[in-house]
């Protein structure tokens, strides 16, 4: 678990950028405005440096019109308190915004995302025969510059083709098909299932280190059961895939998933997917699972505030306490944001799901 930031220390919050691998220098420092770093498990993770881009003795910009900010620089966001500074972001330099505006200093605006940027450049149309999911992925992944950690899929594909999508919006389809999430960090790109069994990350209460948490908990998304069904035209049969309640998965020390609670409060409901392809009896049940499993991950959720901590990202387990019994416990964290303000602080803030109580 990791160690929270307490006493004095929470009295130094730190920052360190770091461009193409070196410090920035004082000059720049001294214009350093504010930093915001944003991930998301559903989109590419995005961050935003400010900087003042006025010489009041010159009466002249500074940064705008020099070589200081180069699109596709790496820019490394290192964030914490005191000399205790740990990486909450790699990515690189993809937009410079400039904001000039009456009777306030000139701000320079330095944007960039993670790797998954790449994914997003040009459209491409391409068939894959008789591979995995995940080989696919790996294979994407190589053709990007990135390397792959993937979770096998086991389930060998007759043909996949991705017609005229950018290579984002082909992983996410793959992905969304068998419950499975794309993310990147620094140049590694992954390929998993929801990672919501692991050990919890760290314990924020309310009244104590938690600010804010405005949980939901909502039964609108929750069926009891999902069926996937397909024609299988070299055999010329119809096969059938199905999760229901029993198959959450962890349950994050809960007992009653939203599946079970929408079955006995309003008898039993089904999702029926049918307008997939399917190769096998096995892929049809490897998709069931997986949409049953992203559904039930829905049941609760929630957005928070807590002090500045630079290891809570995305695809972490974090523990809520303080909130009453139906609302602690352990959530899955789906997106973060990271503030740190040269006047401000430092504050995290964050998303979460949950798939029972």
């Amino acid at each position: 678990m990791s160690k929270k930031p307490s006493g004095e220390a929470l009295l130094s919050p730190n920052i360190k950028i770091l461009l193409q691998g070196k410090t920035l220098d004082p000059a720049v420092e001294a214009d350093f405005i504010s930093a915001t770093v944003s991930e998301d498990l559903e989109a590419p993770s995005m961050f935003e440096l400010q900087f003042a881009t006025w010489d009041i003795e010159k009466q002249q910009f500074t940064w705008i019109d020099e070589d200081l900010f180069e699109l596709g620089d790496r820019v490394e966001i290192q964030m914490g308190y005191q000399k205790d500074l740990k990486t909450v972001m790699v990515g690189e330099i993809t937009g410079l915004e400039p904001e000039f505006e009456q009777d306030t200093t000139p701000v320079l605006v330095v944007r960039g995302h993670d790797l998954r940027h790449r994914l997003l450049r040009g459209r491409q149309t391409k068939s894959f025969t008789q591979m995995k999911d995940s080989d696919i992925v790996s294979q994407i992944a190589r053709d990007k510059g990135l390397t792959s950690k993937v979770k096998d899929t086991k389930v060998k594909l007759e043909y996949v083709l991705q017609h005229n999508q950018t290579d984002w919006e082909f992983l996410q389809e793959r992905a969304a098909r068998i419950g499975y999430e794309v993310v990147v960090d620094r140049k590694t790109l992954y390929f998993r299932p929801h990672d919501n069994g692991q050990q919890k990350l760290v314990t924020l209460t309310y009244g104590d280190d938690l600010f804010s948490f405005l949980p939901r908990l909502s039964t609108m998304t929750q069926v009891s059961q999902v069926r996937v069904q397909g024609w299988l035209p070299q055999s010329k049969q119809t096969v059938f895939g199905k999760a229901a309640a029993g198959n959450e998965g962890n349950k994050m020390g809960g007992s009653t998933s939203g599946a079970k609670t929408v079955q006995k409060a309003f008898s039993l409901s089904s999702h029926t997917v049918v307008n997939q392809p399917l190769s096998s009896k096995a892929e049809a049940d490897q998709m069931a699972l997986g949409q049953f499993q992203d559904m039930a991950i829905a049941y609760i959720t929630g957005e928070g505030t807590c002090q500045g901590i630079p290891e809570l990202r995305i695809g972490k387990t974090i523990e809520i306490a303080g909130v009453g019994k139906r609302f602690s416990g352990l959530y899955y964290v789906s997106a973060t944001e990271h503030h740190y303000g040269s006047t401000q602080g430092y504050q995290t803030s964050f998303t979460v799901r949950r798939n029972a109580t």
